[in-house]
């Protein structure tokens, strides 16, 4: 029920003009949205037939049809999905024996299909986000000095070298 310091709030804030409620559309209007907040996704397929979406589930399907509409491509992929060497570098922006030499480093784990090696997604996600975070943390720093020398804002001369 409508308390009455909630009643005076309204009324306070402008946003809706005070409207008087019986106790019994009062306590139709509490129900129902204890109903909203207790009410579950659900997927329904052409026979009728209802799923129960897990809220997580829900979310990632809202996120994904928003970038759908924006016009984004999405990829869909399992994380223990398998890459060819020459997709994870495709995925990446390197050709593919920079991404091999990467391999053969350590950076990237990696395994071996016959003679072909193999990367999972998730091991490749998870080495772009920690060398997109590096990157980051590098650019950063570099403004911050820059700025604190006082050359953030000039504009180099890049005809003249300084002679």
């Amino acid at each position: 029920m409508i308390k009455a310091f909630e009643k005076d709030r309204m009324m306070q804030s402008g946003d809706a003009p005070a409207i008087g409620l019986s106790q019994k559309e009062q306590r139709e209007i509490v129900e129902a949205y204890a109903k909203l907040l207790e009410a579950e996704a659900k997927l329904i397929g052409p026979s009728g037939k209802a799923e129960i979406l897990p809220n997580n589930l829900y979310s990632f399907l809202l996120r994904l049809l928003a970038d759908l509409r924006a016009g984004q491509s999405v990829t869909i992929l399992e994380s223990r999905h398998e890459l060819t060497t020459a997709e994870a570098g495709k995925m990446l922006g390197v050709s593919r024996q920079y991404l091999v030499q990467l391999l053969e480093r350590g950076e990237i784990p990696f395994h071996m299909t016959g003679t072909h090696r193999r990367v999972y997604v998730r091991d490749l996600l998870a080495y772009k986000a920690s060398r997109d975070s590096s990157r980051r943390k590098t650019l950063d720093d570099l403004a911050r000095r820059e700025f604190a020398e006082g050359n953030y804002d000039k504009i180099p001369d890049d005809f003249h070298t300084g002679r």
